[in-house]
């Protein structure tokens, strides 16, 4: 575990040291102030459409990162070479894998805490005060957290075998895919040959759910969040990563690296 904290450490500082996550944040906060800017003219739905907006870019802005960072994590050591050097110490084929995932899931976890600061400054500054289901935010906040999680290991599974350039394109249709779970269940419940909704069925349950995670319109309208909710995502969040992680492990691990 030492060796994976190491790496996972060393992976947020080469994160936090490029300057395109800089100015995705930055990209995020003016987003941010347009949501402001929105909220000034817009008579009544102020909250409405800065909950709306500032979520949305938490989410666009921290995907973008997940991605970006993602595809590049096994790539990057490989064409640099400073992988075969790290190979050749006590460190085995998993620890460096987890390692990368823990480091990219902190950096992720500090930009969003991040971005969620500016977005409940701008909800205070145009409510002049938190109502108590702001709370519920925090709930939305958290499941976002959780796609980004869940997009940073299916990049990680790509870079494993694919060149970053494949490895997002990849990652991104998985993320289209996923929030499209819900029609895709749907057509295999509307069609009426047996083997095609079969074979939707299937698509339906291997494609990651990220529109589980989507809770933005709720909140946005004052819905509390359920119990139960949070559990399931939390869990199938959880089951899924390391799913995904496990074979990031096993393709790393069968990979020749000469």
């Amino acid at each position: 575990m030492s060796r994976v904290a190491t790496i996972a450490l060393n992976t947020f500082r080469e994160a936090v040291r490029d300057r395109v996550l800089y100015n995705l944040i930055v990209f995020a906060l003016l987003l941010l102030g347009t949501a402001i800017l929105f909220s000034e003219i817009s008579i009544g739905i102020q909250r409405l459409i800065l909950i709306n907006l500032g979520l949305t870019a938490v989410t666009f802005f921290g995907v973008t990162i997940a991605i970006f960072i993602g595809i590049g994590l096994v790539y990057k050591e490989m064409d640099k070479r400073t992988l075969y050097a790290l190979l050749s110490k006590p460190v085995h084929r998993y620890e460096f894998i987890l390692g990368k995932f823990f480091g990219l899931a902190l950096t992720l976890l500090v930009n969003t805490l991040l971005m969620t600061l500016g977005f409940f400054a701008a909800l205070y500054y145009v409510q002049g005060k938190f109502e108590p289901a702001d709370g519920w935010l925090l709930a939305a906040v958290y499941f976002i957290f959780l796609q980004l999680l869940l997009a940073t290991s299916l990049a990680l599974l790509f870079s494993c075998f694919s060149s970053p350039a494949l490895s997002a394109a990849f990652t991104l249709g998985l993320f289209i895919a996923g929030n499209l779970a819900a029609d895709i269940r749907g057509l295999s419940q509307a069609v009426e040959a047996p083997w095609l909704e079969g074979a939707t069925r299937a698509v339906y349950y291997a494609l990651p759910n990220f529109r589980n995670f989507n809770i933005i319109a709720s909140v946005a309208h004052s819905q509390p969040v359920p119990g139960s909710l949070l559990a399931f995502n939390t869990a199938y969040a959880a089951l899924y990563i390391g799913l995904v992680l496990a074979a990031s492990v096993l393709i790393f691990q069968n990979r020749d690296l000469k």
